[in-house]
């Protein structure tokens, strides 16, 4: 090579080194190969990854709603009745110690099921017939960090698509104009929990909130699990065309660099993700602007109602988001992690929420959307039945409480149980991939078959495990 060639021009990528050797015969192997590993399901290449995709079997639910409650919920102070903990109150020994504490709120039976529930909720109690109770959910994690990834991956110890990714990537999108896949005010640094790792970065979540810059509607396209954020297209001081004329320049760019490098996920990522972010801005101004709901549909949600504005806002926006055809809504309500205060913070987080989910589930079902809609309720652990400190619970994630509502799942049901205290799941145990296999399953999915062929095996959300939860279902 003379010294004044381009080197980088001549080199070679993979795919275009076995396409172009020994007449291309190495390129038909592998693509032969390829194409029989990964099942031929769900292609990322097409022309148009996020068009909707047919499911594998009849769905029960088009959509899912993910209300994220960031932290440890007390299960045996919220839905888990537990009268022998009272009955033992100040005994210690069996858990470490510590003595045992029963739950300082009343339990009653809601709705003509006669579901126990804690006076905490109060309005959501009202939806009881509704509600599927998981009483006897378990995991692998008992620390945040970890419990958070596993409850929305999968997986703990390593990088993996998310629950919504993998349904953006199974079943598409049904709105063009706007994301798959929305998370609403997701806590900091939690970006693998909404993100799609090894999937193509157009299955990640679109995040809204937290501070971010208010172009295109205040939203901005996370693009991997790092978190990387399309920059904002529109401000004053470009219209319509000068836009355009930008966004026609920036993707040329991208293509030239797909062009040259043949197999780059994040790059094509990025060009659908400017496109989706130029269409939003027509759309999303409209879906975020709630000036046209009724006074009625806001105190539903508690808007203009102190500790219940903010979360009503987020549950109203979710509607709005899934009716307008965002296929899944993250939602997060944080600090659930009351080791010390229990009888403070835990009346106030549950206050926070009560009256907006309750509002969710009553809109929704007014506007026949609650039959195909999946609402899911969890954390990512329960608490402890005892108080180390008299006033708090440790982290449990031997045996908790998690719920779902519409969606093909039985309302006024309960499913699975703890110990006499709830310390541990005992009876219809409910593993986290149970759970994503059930999930998945309401919306025509089969865990099993949904895939992605990467680092040469096929990977799945429900890893080699996961059983759907066949006694839920309607």
């Amino acid at each position: 090579m003379a010294p004044d060639q381009n080197f980088e021009s001549s080199q070679f990528s993979r795919r275009e080194l076995l396409r172009t050797a020994s007449a291309g015969f190495g390129y038909l192997a592998f693509a032969g190969l390829s194409t029989a590993a990964s099942g031929g399901y769900a292609s990322d290449g097409a022309e148009k990854p996020l068009a909707p995709k047919p499911s594998h079997f009849p769905a029960t639910a088009k959509r899912v709603i993910f209300l994220c409650m960031q932290g440890g919920p007390s299960h045996v102070d919220t839905f888990d009745y537990k009268p022998q903990l009272a009955k033992d109150a100040g005994k210690g020994g069996k858990y470490g110690g510590s003595k045992l504490m029963p739950s300082p709120w009343k339990f009653q039976q809601r709705g003509n099921s006669g579901l126990w529930m804690s006076e905490l909720f109060p309005e959501l109690g009202k939806h009881a017939d509704e509600m599927c109770l998981i009483r006897s959910m378990h995991c692998d994690q008992p620390t945040h960090p970890r419990a958070m990834t596993q409850m929305h991956t999968g997986n703990a110890q390593f990088v993996r698509p998310s629950l919504g990714a993998w349904t953006l990537y199974g079943l598409g999108s049904e709105n063009e104009s706007m994301p798959g896949f929305i998370a609403l005010n997701p806590p900091a640094a939690t970006a693998n929990n909404y993100g799609s790792s090894f999937l193509p970065a157009v299955y990640a979540g679109t995040k809204v909130g937290r501070g971010q810059n208010r172009g295109v509607g205040g939203m901005a396209r996370n693009q991997a699990s790092s978190g990387q954020q399309v920059p904002d297209l529109a401000n004053s001081r470009s219209d319509k065309q000068a836009q355009a004329n930008q966004l026609k320049l920036i993707q040329s760019l991208n293509r030239q660099k797909l062009g040259r490098e043949v197999y780059q996920p994040e790059v094509e990522g990025v060009i659908e993700s400017y496109e989706l972010a130029f269409k939003m801005q027509d759309v999303l101004p409209n879906l975020m602007d709630i000036s046209g709901e009724s006074e009625k549909t806001l105190a539903m949600y508690g808007i203009n109602q102190g500790s219940t504005d903010a979360f009503g806002r987020q549950c109203l926006m979710a509607r709005r988001f899934v009716e307008s055809g965002v296929r899944f809504v993250e939602l997060t309500h944080g600090n659930w992690d009351q080791h010390f205060q229990l009888r403070t913070k835990l009346a106030s987080n549950c206050e926070e929420i009560d009256k907006p989910i309750a509002g969710l589930l009553a809109d929704l079902k007014q506007r026949d959307m609650l039959k195909d809609t999946l609402i899911i309720w969890g954390g990512e652990f329960g608490r402890t039945p005892d108080a180390p400190n008299g006033d708090g619970r440790d982290h449990n994630h031997k045996g908790y409480t998690t719920w779902m509502a519409g969606g093909g799942v039985k309302g006024g049901f309960s499913y699975g149980s703890t110990d006499e205290h709830g310390h541990q799941a005992v009876e219809d145990k409910c593993h986290i991939h149970d759970w994503h296999a059930t999930i998945l399953h309401l919306m025509g999915l089969d865990h099993e078959r949904l895939t992605y062929r990467y680092a040469g095996r096929n990977f799945r959300l429900t890893d080699v495990a996961g059983n759907v939860i066949d006694k839920i279902l309607s």
